[in-house]
């Protein structure tokens, strides 16, 4: 009788050994989860909790209005196309509708990019700095698009290019290291790479 109680406590042992690996997952996902979850929500202070629903409500509006903004945005982009191609020469475009129109484009592309950032913040409570990063290289090469060599000096192109190369290795850092990384939301498996899900 003992040799067979030993062989039963020895089986199972051996099964809860084999699902220690499982168990081990499910507490690191519980224990991201409750990350997650507590994130500004559960300070001690009731004013900064109730501060901090305030900013989410005003964060909310922003994006409400941002929507507006594309909206708009993707109107004046559908107007100006019909105000060059309505006007003799008709359905013809020169260099500089060309590029006006390009400049209106990148305009909302940008406003997306702002959009996305907000998304992020709502999302994870975090300010992502690797779209902030290519929200501001969008900006900077829209402005290199319509930038007016007729009007502008090289000291002008000189710091444009300063600053495009200052955020060029700005993104390049920050997507080669941890701060480049936003950590994941709960319907995410903590396995998951957000950051070049955000990214793309």
């Amino acid at each position: 009788m003992n040799t067979l109680n030993n062989i039963l406590l020895i089986g199972t042992s051996h099964k809860t050994l084999d699902h220690m690996p499982d168990m081990g997952k499910a507490m690191n996902q519980d224990t991201a989860k409750s990350q997650q979850t507590s994130l500004k929500h559960d300070h001690p202070d009731p004013l900064i909790r109730r501060m901090w629903q305030v900013i989410r409500i005003a964060v909310k509006a922003l994006a409400v209005l941002m929507t507006l903004v594309i909206i708009w945005g993707t109107f004046d982009v559908i107007w100006m196309l019909y105000q060059r191609l309505s006007t003799p020469p008709y359905f013809l475009l020169n260099i500089s509708d060309i590029l006006a129109t390009f400049g209106a484009f990148m305009a909302v592309l940008i406003a997306i990019e702002i959009f996305a950032n907000i998304a992020v913040y709502l999302e994870a409570e975090i300010i992502h700095l690797r779209l902030v990063m290519s929200t501001a290289l969008m900006a900077a090469a829209r402005k290199v698009i319509v930038l007016d060599f007729s009007v502008h000096d090289f000291r002008h192109v000189i710091a444009l290019s300063g600053i495009i190369l200052a955020l060029s290795v700005g993104y390049w850092i920050i997507g080669n290291t941890k701060f480049g990384q936003r950590p994941p939301t709960v319907s995410e498996p903590p396995g998951h790479d957000s950051g070049e899900a955000a990214s793309e």
